[in-house]
């Protein structure tokens, strides 16, 4: 690297499931460290979902939403694209915070050409298709009707149903095998075939790893990428390829 080159140059980053709240202090400051450190400079950062721990609207009034705005908004204007794509705990982020924060929103699946590579992008929970239930209150949470609804009730009864509903999705997960929270190995060579692509990438389930599939002959490659809980850390890629990055808070 030149000494006037910046440290992201030639560098895409990924990140998912870091779940800013208030609550998590430390969290949030080694994100903001982070987009100063590591990414400043990138070609484009990506936020595939669950960039907070939960998002009723775009009035959301944590003091930790309002800082993330700011600083993705600084680096989207010193030339470093900043993309966002839903995820379940933040589906109701919408164009105004976008906006402020100097986001793209960009729809899941994405397909993007990454360095001459095809690649899919997802949040990673539509992969999960054993878990039948979820799947089954995601389509209804996310019916446009229902959207329109929850943004027309008032900011307080928002976050009450918010609480409500992660409250009962720890219980229920205390219920479930592992395994029907991790993807669908199906699911997953369906959707790469599908978009014709080689590689994929998504976060949701909190199992940073990279896995290897045979897609009709073709070897295709999936990153996971880690939450931000006990653990931070991200995927980055370049013209040579990717790799992960993971390390405790």
């Amino acid at each position: 690297m030149s000494p006037t080159s910046k440290p992201g140059a030639g560098r895409t980053f990924f990140v998912a499931d870091l779940h800013l709240t208030d609550e998590r202090p430390a969290a949030t400051g080694r994100f903001f460290r982070f987009l100063e450190e590591e990414v400043a400079g990138a070609d484009a950062l990506y936020i595939l979902g669950d960039l907070f721990e939960a998002w009723v609207g775009d009035d959301h009034d944590e003091a930790v939403a309002h800082e993330t705005a700011r600083r993705l908004r600084a680096l989207a204007d010193s030339g470093t694209p900043v993309r966002f794509m839903h995820g379940n705990r933040d589906f109701m982020l919408a164009a105004r915070y976008a906006a402020r924060a100097g986001m793209t929103l960009v729809a899941d699946p994405a397909r993007i050409d990454l360095y001459g590579v095809p690649t899919l992008l997802m949040h990673g929970d539509t992969l999960c298709t054993d878990d039948t239930a979820y799947q089954a209150f995601r389509r209804r949470v996310r019916h446009p009707l229902t959207l329109a609804l929850l943004r027309h009730l008032p900011f307080s009864l928002r976050r009450r149903l918010a609480r409500r509903a992660r409250a009962g999705s720890q219980a229920a997960k205390a219920d479930k095998p592992a395994a029907i929270m991790d993807v669908n190995e199906a699911e997953v060579v369906r959707v790469l075939r599908e978009q014709q692509a080689a590689r994929l990438i998504h976060g949701h389930t909190h199992r940073p790893a990279r896995h290897a599939h045979a897609v009709d002959g073709r070897d295709c490659e999936r990153w996971v990428v880690p939450d931000w809980y006990a653990r931070w850390g991200y995927v980055v890629c370049d013209a040579a390829g990717c790799a992960l990055r993971l390390e405790d808070l």
